[in-house]
């Protein structure tokens, strides 16, 4: 699969599948979770405006959320990126499943991200997916939806976050604030997609990640495929839920700082590409005693 083959991940999915112990929050659309390519192990609801499973399964908000889930929790026989299956995975949908038409990148309100980002939280997550957008972005920052990431900061819970896909140069309440990793999507060689959006805060503290025509799971037991910055998000999900898998021990400080690379100051407004393979051995460099791995390889 050229996705996974372009950020450096065979090796670290190889490793692992992940561990039930780490908590990945989905805040999408609904999940189609009884579809046949998921693993259906350590799939949490948390109830919110909108149900967890899907009850419409045409919908956007349905296909999306399961979309994404497919790549982080779907089987690793599968069509999917599938990087992720051991993990648990919490539902949090913030759309209900007539909200939306093709063209559009899910959407919702900051105070209803907000207090699905706390939900998150306080349910253990120690890293939450955000493959969506604000409905009416403003230009100051919202200070429910503030106020939640400084929480999701304070616990040591990683919020990675969707550019956008307007193609625009700047940045929103979620992706301008200093504990965020922003996502941008690049294609196959590892070039960013022209709607990708960038900025100083997208550059300094975000990766690009694959994100043309990515394959992944719809609802109905069947595939579709997605481009754009909510399909690359995932991508930095899974590689961040497998290191702390690794690593369990180890802060979210320390994890974001794997797969960011933020010893090194940058200028551009565009990030690099994450690699999943430098930043397992960041870890092994730094924290060689802190790997779950190595403990239990030494001990066969």
């Amino acid at each position: 699969m050229e996705s996974i083959q372009l950020i450096s991940l065979p090796a670290l999915m190889e490793r692992t599948d992940g561990s039930a112990a780490i908590k990945i929050g989905l805040i999408d659309g609904p999940v189609s979770i009884d579809h046949k390519d998921l693993s259906k192990e350590n799939i949490i609801s948390i109830v919110g405006r909108a149900a967890g499973s899907c009850s419409k399964a045409d919908s956007i908000a349905c296909n999306h959320g399961t979309f994404i889930a497919g790549i982080l929790k779907g089987n690793r026989n599968s069509a999917a990126a599938a990087i992720c299956p051991g993990c648990t995975l919490l539902i949090r949908p913030v759309f209900a499943e007539h909200r939306f038409n093709q063209e559009a990148i899910p959407a919702t309100s900051p105070s209803e991200l907000a207090t699905a980002i706390i939900d998150c939280v306080n349910n253990g997550a120690h890293i939450i997916n955000l493959s969506l957008a604000l409905a009416n972005p403003a230009s100051r920052p919202e200070k429910d939806l503030e106020k939640a990431l400084d929480y999701a900061a304070a616990t040591g819970v990683l919020i990675v976050a969707a550019a956008g896909n307007q193609g625009t140069v700047g940045s929103t309440a979620i992706t301008r604030h200093p504990w965020v990793i922003p996502v941008i999507a690049c294609n196959k060689y590892g070039f960013p997609l022209r709607m990708s959006n960038l900025g100083n805060s997208i550059g300094r503290n975000g990766l690009s990640a694959p994100g043309e025509n990515i394959t992944s799971l719809a609802p109905a037991d069947t595939y579709t495929s997605f481009t754009g910055t909510s399909a690359a998000t995932p991508f930095v999900t899974g590689v961040i839920a497998l290191l702390w898998s690794l690593y369990p021990s180890l802060p979210g400080a320390v994890i974001k700082q794997a797969v960011t690379g933020a010893v090194n100051k940058r200028r551009s407004v565009i990030p690099p590409v994450i690699n999943a393979q430098a930043s397992l051995e960041y870890l092994n460099i730094h924290y060689p005693q802190k790997s779950m791995y190595e403990r239990s390889y030494q001990t066969k």
